[in-house]
C-alpha cells in the first residue's frame, strides 16, 4: 500500500494518541484536557468572548458554559463586561491558574519528550517545518472552493518546480 494514502489516518492516529498520553499525565494532577485547552488558549486570546473561545478549543458553546462556570467557581478564570456589548462577557486568567498553566506546560512537555523518543533533534526540526507548511496550505483553502483549489492544485503541478524551496517567513506571511 502507498505511504502517502494513509497520510490522513497517519496524522489522525498520532494526535489521538498524543492528546491520549497527555490526558493520561494530566489525569494525574486532577486537570482535564477541556480545562487545559481553555487555559492555554485564554493565555494568549484573554479577553476573548466565550463563543470565541469555544471556537478556538473546538468545544460546543453549551458545554463551555458549563466549564467556564466550574473554573469561575474554582477561581480559574473570570468573566467581566465587555465595555464593547453589554451583552457579552470577556474571560481573563485569575492569579490562581498560573500554576495550573505551568503544570500544563509542564506535562506537555513531557508527554511531547516520549512522542519525540528516539528522534534526533534534525529530524524533529524537519517534521516541524513540513507540519508548518502543511498548516499553511490548508489555512489558505479554508475558504476557498473545493473546485477552485482543485483546478489551482493541478495547474501547478504542470508547472515544473523552480527547486528553490520558500522558508515559512517568506511565503504568505
Amino acid at each position: 500500500m502507498d505511504r502517502l494514502r494513509r497520510f490522513g489516518f497517519l496524522l489522525t492516529e498520532v494526535g489521538r494518541r498524543y492528546i491520549k498520553r497527555f490526558e493520561q499525565h494530566a489525569q494525574e494532577m486532577s486537570l482535564t484536557l477541556p480545562t487545559c485547552k481553555v487555559l492555554a488558549n485564554l493565555e494568549r486570546n484573554e479577553g476573548a468572548s466565550q463563543a470565541k473561545l469555544a471556537e478556538l478549543t473546538c468545544i460546543e458553546p453549551m458545554a463551555m458554559v458549563r466549564l467556564l462556570d466550574r473554573m469561575e467557581a474554582d477561581g480559574l478564570v473570570e468573566r467581566r463586561a465587555d465595555p464593547l456589548d453589554r451583552r457579552a462577557r470577556s474571560l481573563y486568567l485569575t492569579p490562581k491558574s498560573k500554576p495550573a498553566l505551568d503544570e500544563i506546560w509542564r506535562l506537555a512537555a513531557q508527554a511531547r519528550a516520549e512522542t519525540f523518543a528516539g528522534i534526533s533533534q534534525a529530524e524533529r526540526n524537519a517534521f516541524l517545518d513540513v507540519l508548518e507548511r502543511l498548516e499553511e496550505n490548508l489555512r489558505r483553502l479554508e475558504n476557498v472552493p473545493v473546485e477552485t483549489a482543485a483546478k489551482a492544485t493541478l495547474e501547478s503541478a504542470k508547472t515544473p518546480a523552480s527547486g528553490k524551496r520558500r522558508s515559512r517567513r517568506s511565503s504568505s506571511r
